[in-house]
């Protein structure tokens, strides 16, 4: 089954011509089924590059997807055009006073990691994204920042900042096996990392709520599931393109700035090679597993949602 897209955003055509299902929101309605509801929230400032990302690996799987996309209410993107904003974006102050419910939420990372949470501009409505989704989201996935953010509030799980930043392709360790939302992975995971900060597994270790899924040796902890209110948070980048990380070497290295080749990305860590993509079969499968789990048991009567 395909996913629900604007046919005007531009992650229609490109999912389109990659062989990604997609349908109008026009077709959609004439289809005899509920499609899961599945809202973005996107903090990123590339916010094009960002939700084709999210698009891709929600839209793989074989159910029906509705993906709306959802903005920060007054904080105003300086890298995406504003009629973009203003023509696919929903303001979360509209969604919240709609009373609408949604089957899943992605909360995406920001460039923002050095600021202490409560110090970022939008923290407080973000708080009460945080608040809403316990009564109107089945199933919440903050991803980097967004899934520390998350964790911190919830849980109280602290970030750290890195001496230097941890970027590149690590291998990870699939320590739950019989997860729900680890089928069919191997046991050893090579997962996109690029950030300033970290979570501790001791630190995760003190909150029983919550699970630690994979974990690197060299990075910590990836993806930790929190059961009680159907959360996960993941630290990396499995959504990430073929090219995402060389964009940030290249854009890195021509502002001049302090940067290393991404570890284990380039052929032979040579940057003047091509990439090669060795996760993602993992993202299709982790994202699609998520999907599956909101499939399974989210409510059929999407306004029941919060009554759990």
């Amino acid at each position: 089954m395909p996913i629900t897209l604007n046919e005007n955003l531009p992650a229609y055509r490109i999912l389109s011509e990659e062989g990604v299902m997609v349908m109008s929101p026009g077709r959609a309605a004439t289809q005899d089924i509920r499609p899961l509801r599945i809202g973005l929230l996107n903090l990123m400032p590339k916010k094009i590059q960002t939700e084709n990302q999210f698009a891709r690996v929600v839209g793989a799987t074989p159910l029906q997807i509705d993906f709306q996309l959802i903005r920060m209410s007054d904080h105003e993107s300086r890298n995406t055009a504003a009629d973009h904003m203003e023509s696919f974006y929903r303001p979360f102050r509209e969604v919240e006073a709609s009373g609408e419910k949604f089957d899943g939420l992605i909360i995406t990372g920001a460039p923002i990691e050095h600021l202490p949470f409560d110090q970022v501009s939008y923290w407080d409505e973000l708080t009460r994204v945080f608040d809403w989704t316990r009564t109107h989201v089945h199933s919440t996935f903050g991803v980097c920042w967004g899934g520390m953010a998350m964790a911190w509030y919830f849980h109280g799980l602290p970030k750290h900042i890195l001496p230097a930043k941890a970027f590149g392709c690590f291998a990870h360790q699939n320590l739950e096996p019989s997860s729900h939302y680890l089928r069919g992975f191997a046991d050893e995971v090579l997962v996109p990392v690029s950030r300033w900060t970290e979570v501790r597994q001791e630190d995760v270790d003190a909150r029983p709520d919550l699970t630690t899924l994979l974990a690197s040796p060299e990075v910590g902890p990836c993806l930790l599931s929190d059961a009680k209110r159907r959360g996960l948070y993941v630290f990396n980048h499995f959504e990430y393109d073929s090219t995402t990380l060389k964009d940030e070497f290249d854009r890195d290295m021509q502002a001049g700035k302090p940067v290393t080749v991404p570890a284990n990305y380039y052929p032979q860590d040579d940057p003047a090679r091509i990439p090669l993509n060795r996760w993602r079969s993992h993202a299709h499968l982790l994202y699609g597993n998520w999907i599956n789990e909101i499939y399974q048991t989210t409510m059929y009567d999407i306004s029941r949602i919060g009554e759990e």
